[in-house]
């Protein structure tokens, strides 16, 4: 057997016998490096970032004085939480979507967030 069917082989057998949310997550890393993006866990507070992800979760908050979208993107190796203020809602922004987020990286309550950041849909790759 060739080291390159070796490896194929492996490969295979990894991912027939690994948990889905662990393959999950490394395909959600390996795009968002592939998309230009920094992987969450090597991003620190004060930097200007690119993030690639996942969102998993988005709550809307418009009935406060101070409306405001946040949504938590998970790239496979961290979560960033992103927080549009005086937002009531965003088109787009929803729970399975991939976008790829840019803004300076802050911290609240221990967690990454990024307030207003830029950001782009993306198509998601089947």
């Amino acid at each position: 057997m060739s080291a390159k069917d070796s490896g194929y082989f492996s490969r295979l057998v990894r991912k027939l016998t690994s948990d889905i949310e662990e393959l999950d997550a490394e395909d959600l890393s390996e795009r968002s490096e592939a998309g230009g993006a920094r992987r969450a866990c090597d991003c620190r507070s004060g930097e200007e970032v690119t993030v690639l992800g996942r969102l998993r979760s988005v709550d809307l908050c418009p009935g406060s004085a101070a409306a405001t979208v946040e949504a938590e993107l998970f790239d496979g190796t961290d979560d960033v939480t992103l927080v549009w203020l005086g937002r009531r809602r965003i088109p787009g922004i929803e729970p399975g979507r991939t976008i790829k987020a840019r803004g300076r990286l802050g911290e609240r309550d221990g967690r990454k967030v990024l307030y207003n950041p830029y950001y782009e849909l993306l198509q998601a790759t089947g």
